[in-house]
């Protein structure tokens, strides 16, 4: 049984369950990040994969609630429920999560019906990686679009090159939220980092906007002419 404190801010401890693509990649993030990271999958052969990379790799059925409890998962920040194709046992993993009490879980769903599920039996976040990777390669082929995430309520980000109609006028001069109904939080100069963008930034040719806005309306102004 592991033991630690709990942050209640920022989480310092995040259990992971599954070890596939997702599970594992989602963990060596977290590592990466300094956090403490308990992985858990059934398959001894990726435990041993994992095991001098991850900071606590056990191979345990996490639908048995008593091994959750032996393993102390209830001390966790967070949870993360990484398991694939076996939605019985993604299930049934949250469940005994949430009845151990888990403040907060995090859940990969394969359908939209294994999503409403998992929120019913204690999810708090239901993510879909691969719907979220294909929307967002999507709108980098059919646009303009260097990138692409999509936010709640038809909202996104995009990180797109800046179009010409913004080249040489300071954005609080621009009227681009009025006009094109976006928002621009970020600008990359050639050779430099993204850097925090305000009413007095001038965008130039060849510079990387960040935008924000509804989903169309990025759509629309990534689609604007980046020349003369």
């Amino acid at each position: 049984m592991l033991d630690r404190k709990r942050n209640r801010g920022v989480a310092e401890s995040v259990l992971v369950v599954g070890l596939g693509r997702f599970g594992s990649s989602v963990a060596m993030s977290l590592v990466q990040m300094d956090k403490e990271v308990l992985a858990i999958d059934t398959d001894p052969v990726l435990v041993q994969r994992w095991a001098n990379d991850l900071t606590h790799v056990v191979q345990a059925d996490t639908t048995d609630e008593e091994a959750l409890r032996q393993l102390g998962v209830a001390s966790f920040d967070r949870a993360v429920v990484a398991i694939g194709s076996d939605i019985e046992a993604s299930v049934l993993t949250v469940l005994a999560l949430s009845e151990a009490g888990v403040e907060e879980i995090w859940a990969k769903a394969i359908t939209g019906k294994h999503g409403k599920i998992l929120e019913r039996v204690g999810a708090h976040h239901v993510v879909y990686p691969e719907r979220a990777m294909g929307l967002r390669v999507a709108h980098q082929i059919v646009g303009t679009m260097e990138d692409f995430m999509e936010l709640e309520g038809g909202y996104g980000l995009a990180r797109i090159l800046a179009p010409a109609v913004t080249w040489g006028i300071p954005l609080g001069k621009s009227d681009l939220r009025s006009r094109h109904r976006i928002t621009v939080v970020g600008i990359k100069k050639p050779g430099s980092g993204f850097s925090y963008a305000d009413s007095q930034t001038v965008p130039r040719q060849g510079d990387e906007i960040l935008i924000s806005g509804s989903v169309r309306a990025l759509e629309k102004f990534s689609s604007l002419p980046h020349e003369d």
